[in-house]
């Protein structure tokens, strides 16, 4: 399953440029620019990014899977629909990016209760930003974050970063495994 999401990612989310012209949310130019969503909202993408993911958390037998919306929201419904299809369900979760004002007031939408054992997931890691910021919103809810797993890992520093927050992260690919599958398109 791997290789063939490493493809489609290649094909559908991953860009490269001798010349760093894509800007990223930090303002700096990159050679690389990496959009999951083309890749996780297609049907094929949905089914090998929940299948993978599962199998990267399943281990924890964790309650629930999410991370900050809009970018970890389709990898946790996905993760969350194989972990059924698997036998073993998981709790899909998303967390604001600002805080609801009304009703409850919480940061985090899914069906969780304070204490639960989760995996913060997200699209892709660059600086590791927004999923320390999942990390300590989920933290600020009551739930204990026991691992974080990134989809597509830049490789410049982000899980590194995130390990402060969370000793277990894991990415389930990385820049170098999408380059080298660009070099293999025809």
């Amino acid at each position: 399953m791997k290789p063939e999401l490493v493809a489609l990612l290649a094909r559908k989310s991953f860009k490269y440029s001798p010349e760093p012209t894509f800007k990223l949310v930090s303002g700096r130019l990159s050679h690389f620019y990496v959009n999951c969503k083309p890749t996780v909202m297609h049907p094929r993408g949905m089914y090998l990014v929940g299948h993978l993911m599962f199998e990267a958390i399943r281990d924890l037998q964790p309650a629930g899977v999410g991370g900050l919306t809009f970018g970890a929201d389709p990898i946790a419904m996905a993760t969350a629909f194989a972990s059924e299809l698997k036998g073993q369900p998981i709790n899909a979760f998303s967390i604001r990016k600002t805080r609801k004002d009304h009703g409850i007031a919480r940061w985090i939408e899914g069906d969780l209760a304070a204490g639960a054992r989760v995996v913060v997931i997200d699209d892709v890691a660059t600086t590791g930003g927004s999923t320390i910021k999942a990390i300590e919103r989920a933290r600020e809810e009551g739930l204990e974050v026991v691992r974080a797993v990134i989809l597509v890992d830049r490789q410049e520093g982000g899980l590194e970063n995130i390990r402060q927050h969370v000793a277990d992260v894991r990415a389930l690919i990385t820049r170098e495994e999408l380059m080298a599958a660009i070099d293999q398109q025809p």
